[in-house]
């Protein structure tokens, strides 16, 4: 549809119907709203890098339904959850980085997941091998989850968690999420020590002072239990000046 967006109307405007403009308007600001709402379901926070995969995590592969560990070894669907509620315990996974771009994910049941010769999703390994090695590919904010057979794992008809797509549709999309502590990022340039009211920011600064004044002092110290030549001494007095030059900027 997008193609069709700069394309005038022929539409007639009756009097007093000028609706259409304002409406446009508040859809356009509910969609940014909306973006930048952050996707959290009962604690758990959909991550957007490799670089965030860590600690437990849980699989959604549809809404609030999650990949679901069996006692088999085999793995399937999860029930739908509500708004508010995380994955159950059969549906949460330890995240083991194994590189740059690939991990491994070991249920609760003490096993790592990995596929078979057939494309199937099990989790019977006591080991990490080639088959126990998953890759989460990102592209336009979307992500999908490569298994070791090149393939990208989805929901078959059957009910299992198969890995059998040389390409990701809208049935290989998922998002995988973390119960972890999640970093606050700051968007403003401000120092961590000027952060807080003026009593924190206080504390921060003498920190900080006397951090530079006892490494200034170790390093003086260091010089002088040495036999002390001419440059020596130069570099001590050198030192000395430059703490006095941080400390009348603090």
């Amino acid at each position: 549809m997008a193609e069709y967006s700069h394309v005038k109307s022929t539409k007639l405007v009756l009097k007093g119907q000028n609706k259409g403009k304002k409406k446009k308007h508040k859809d356009r600001k509910r969609k940014a709203e909306d973006e930048d709402k952050p996707d959290i379901i009962g604690g758990w926070w959909a991550v957007n890098s490799f670089g965030e995969m860590t600690g437990t995590v849980a699989i959604e592969m549809q809404s609030n339904s999650y990949i679901h560990a069996l006692d088999t070894g085999l793995f399937t669907l999860g029930a739908p959850h509500k708004d508010d509620e995380g994955p159950d315990p059969p549906e949460q996974f330890t995240a083991i980085k194994l590189s740059d771009t690939r991990l491994a994910l070991k249920s609760g049941y003490g096993k790592y997941l990995g596929i078979n010769s057939e494309g199937l999703v099990v989790g019977r390994s006591d080991a990490i091998g080639a088959r126990e090695q998953w890759e989460p590919v990102f592209q336009d904010g979307k992500m999908a989850l490569l298994a070791a057979n090149s393939c990208f794992i989805s929901y078959s008809d059957s009910g299992d968690i198969v890995a059998k797509s040389k390409t990701a549709g809208d049935g290989e999309m998922l998002k995988i999420r973390s119960s972890a502590e999640q970093e606050v990022k700051h968007k403003d340039d401000i120092a961590d020590e000027d952060r807080g009211n003026v009593k924190s920011c206080e504390i921060n600064y003498v920190c900080v002072t006397s951090t530079l004044f006892n490494f200034s002092a170790q390093l003086i110290h260091k010089q002088s239990s040495r036999q002390r030549t001419e440059p020596q001494v130069g570099v001590c007095m050198h030192l000395t000046f430059k703490l006095t030059v941080v400390l009348s900027l603090v």
